[in-house]
């Protein structure tokens, strides 16, 4: 039962994470070029975000899955697990707080992003906090993966 907990964890990671991550990184750049082509891309920032948050939702089977597959492995106190549950809180914080809300704005702003110093601009802003995000996840995966002082064998 174990390693279809985990496959499921590893899967649902994969298919929600990416897609968030993705989109995300690529909303930045769209909104910069969004003051050239105000249709096409006013379209495509609305798919990207649409993404985000379709994903972001969907997004809640990681921690659901890596819950059940932790405490089928016994490991729910170690160390490597609480550090990676802070940052995935830190990581779903930064997306629900920063990212999403600031592509909200993004898409209802009337101001052109090259109205606007570029280092106040929405784009910059988005793409730093998409940065952390995705810094945060690697990290997590990371974690993930080298498992520092675990004693399991899955």
């Amino acid at each position: 039962m174990t390693k279809i907990l985990l496959a499921l964890h590893v899967l649902a990671a994969i298919l929600t994470v990416g897609p968030v991550a993705v989109a995300a990184s690529m909303f930045p750049a769209t909104l910069r070029r969004a003051s050239r082509d105000r249709v096409g891309t006013r379209s495509s920032l609305r798919i990207l975000h649409r993404i985000c948050k379709v994903y972001a939702g969907v997004g809640i089977a990681v921690p659901v899955f890596g819950f059940a597959t932790a405490s089928s492995l016994g490991v729910l106190g170690d160390a490597w697990l609480i550090t990676s549950i802070v940052l995935t809180a830190a990581a779903a914080g930064v997306l629900i707080l920063l990212v999403l809300p600031g592509q909200d704005r993004a898409l209802t702003d009337e101001v052109s992003p090259a109205e606007a110093p570029a280092t106040t601009t929405p784009s910059h802003q988005l793409a730093i906090a998409t940065g952390i995000f995705n810094v945060l996840w690697a990290t997590v995966t990371v974690l993930m993966i080298i498992r520092p002082g675990s004693t399991t064998g899955a």
